[in-house]
């Protein structure tokens, strides 16, 4: 059996905080406003892998009104979607995100993204798609007000998983 999810992140950005995407620190003067590092691309990649499982979304399992979760790298809830995704006898087939920042350009940093998310994901590179565009100038995004990912992937039954189910 597949199963497919999607998922979308947006912050706002803000001088004074790092810009983390993909777990890569990318040099910017502007960076990404959140209770967590607000890693867009890896929440965006847990909550498509988490609406792939039909388990709800980041929210529900990491409230960012929880002082715990403050400053909390993103891997941390990826790596736990994936976890519940194994423990229902999924894996990964492949997984397609796009980032959408006005500048700086992240092309230099696409391979360190790609690399970070195959090894949350216990993937191969060659299963993980990143893109970067620009907002052209138009809306929170073009105007450097924003900067949104959107992921979706796609998982695999392999086998008998522990609820009984296929």
């Amino acid at each position: 059996m597949f199963r497919i999810g999607f998922g979308t992140d947006i912050h706002r950005l803000v001088a004074g905080r790092p810009l983390v995407l993909g777990g890569v620190v990318i040099e910017s003067e502007l960076g990404a406003d959140g209770h967590s590092d607000a890693d867009v691309l890896l929440h965006a990649a847990t909550d498509a892998l988490l609406g792939a499982l039909a388990l709800g979304d980041i929210g529900m399992h990491f409230p960012n009104d929880e002082e715990r979760w403050r400053n909390a790298e993103s891997s941390i809830f990826l790596r736990y979607a994936v976890g519940l995704m194994k423990e229902r006898g999924f894996v990964v087939c492949n997984i397609d995100s796009t980032i959408d920042l006005e500048k700086p350009k992240l092309r230099p940093y696409v391979d360190a993204m790609r690399t970070n998310l195959a090894n949350v994901l216990e993937i191969d590179i060659h299963q993980v798609s990143v893109k970067a565009k620009t907002g052209e100038k138009v809306d929170a995004v073009g105007e450097q007000r924003a900067i949104r990912a959107q992921v979706v992937i796609m998982i695999e039954a392999k086998g008998e998983t522990t609820d009984g189910h296929r």
